[in-house]
């Protein structure tokens, strides 16, 4: 039987912001090309090599919503760390039939919660390490206590509490760089959400890091993910809007989109 050769991941230019087209079967051969291509033979044994400050050049991985993408189209810090991003997946169907309009490839589209999942399997198999950034110090405890359940071969290096105090943020940029994680995946309470990873990237070690606003909140079973038929037909949105009502107000936001698709596939369209 002839063993199915992945599919090959392809950045996309969506409306001038870069987005990856990764099929569910590239992502582990595509994570571990990030992780161990560009360095020597014996970091894959295992443990990803520590660095001294500003010799490193890390892999930033981003769940790119909808919104995200017009913010990296008015925010130049923001769409900085895009254009530098090594992984950029969509999760909002808008963007998934956006691509198709304007390019006719069709992006695969992952839930957050089930991509990390995806990703943290990856890394158990490898019996590679995270580190557990965010949250309220309850949640980050019980959240760390349900992957230990779960991927019991993963090894979970470290862990911190979002809302730190500036003066802590040193040694905790230094905690992580020696822990040398495979993964520093960062939640809600961190000063900057996604945005502190590209400020200290310089700081940290040469692994993957991926920030998602409520994952240590599902994870410690505080919060529920958005069923798969609802997700599906692209209207997790909604419960998002009644749990932040200012959120209504996003539909004149994705009518500008809209409106951005037909003009650049009108007068951009050969524009790379």
């Amino acid at each position: 039987m002839d063993l199915e050769i992945p599919r090959q991941v392809e950045r996309i230019n969506m409306l001038r912001v870069p987005l990856d087209i990764v099929p569910q079967e590239s992502l582990a051969p595509t994570v571990y090309k990030l992780l161990f291509a560009d360095l020597p033979a014996s970091a894959s044994a295992g443990k990803l090599p520590t660095a001294e400050k500003g010799t490193v050049k890390g892999k930033n991985i981003i769940l790119l919503s909808l919104w995200d993408l017009l913010r990296a189209r008015g925010n130049n810090e923001y769409r900085s760390f895009v254009e530098t991003a090594s992984l950029i997946v969509p999760i909002s169907k808008s963007l998934v039939g956006g691509a198709r309009f304007l390019t006719g490839k069709t992006p695969f589209r992952y839930m957050p919660f089930d991509f990390i999942i995806n990703l943290l399997t990856v890394l158990e198999n490898r019996e590679l390490s995270v580190y557990l950034l965010g949250a309220k110090a309850r949640i980050l405890k019980k959240a760390e206590k349900n992957i230990r359940q779960t991927f019991p071969n993963l090894r979970i290096v470290g862990r911190f509490v979002g809302n730190f105090r500036r003066q802590d943020e040193a040694s905790i940029l230094e905690a992580i760089r020696k822990a040398a994680p495979s993964l520093l995946l960062i939640g809600k309470g961190v000063h900057g959400e996604e945005r502190w990873i590209a400020r200290n990237s310089g700081q940290l070690n040469p692994g993957l890091r991926l920030w998602c606003s409520d994952i240590f909140d599902v994870f410690a079973e505080r919060k529920r993910r958005p069923s798969r038929r609802i997700f599906e037909g692209g209207f997790e949105w909604i419960g998002y809007c009644f749990q932040h009502p200012l959120r209504f107000f996003r539909i004149f936001p994705y009518f500008y989109y809209k409106i951005l698709l037909v003009i650049y596939r009108l007068f951009k369209k050969n524009r790379n």
